[in-house]
């Protein structure tokens, strides 16, 4: 199974938050899945930090070299999650996780999340 980790989970990870369960963990470390992480939950982190919304230990351009180096996949945004994302019913308002999911959808993806909006799309998640 491979796995697209939403915002939260990529910052509560690399801040080894105890928020984190310990088997979301053990499915992130292990080398026989790939994680991905989509282009819009870092444009969302550098939004966030640019109005000071988001209290992170890192900077932007240091969490994006420390995600590239655990071999995570980075996901571009494709006219195809585009076409997804039009489909969706309106559960959810928030833009960025509602390209996570048009994502996931589209790249068969389980989504990794606590967020119950989320949760509420026929989207594959755990927690």
């Amino acid at each position: 199974m491979n796995y697209l980790l939403d915002t939260h989970t990529i910052l509560w990870y690399f801040e080894d938050s105890s928020e984190l369960p310990p088997k979301i963990v053990e499915i992130i470390d292990n080398p026989d899945i790939s994680i991905y992480v989509s282009s819009v939950s870092l444009w969302e982190i550098a939004i966030k930090m640019n109005l000071n919304k988001l209290d992170c230990s890192m900077t932007l351009d240091e969490l994006i070299k420390i995600v590239e180096s655990h071999d995570f996949n980075i996901i571009q945004i494709e006219n195809e999650y585009l076409k997804k994302l039009s489909e969706l019913p309106f559960i959810h308002k928030d833009p960025f996780d509602r390209m996570i999911i048009s994502t996931a959808i589209s790249e068969d993806l389980t989504i990794i999340t606590v967020d119950d909006n989320i949760q509420k799309y026929n989207v594959s998640w755990i927690w």
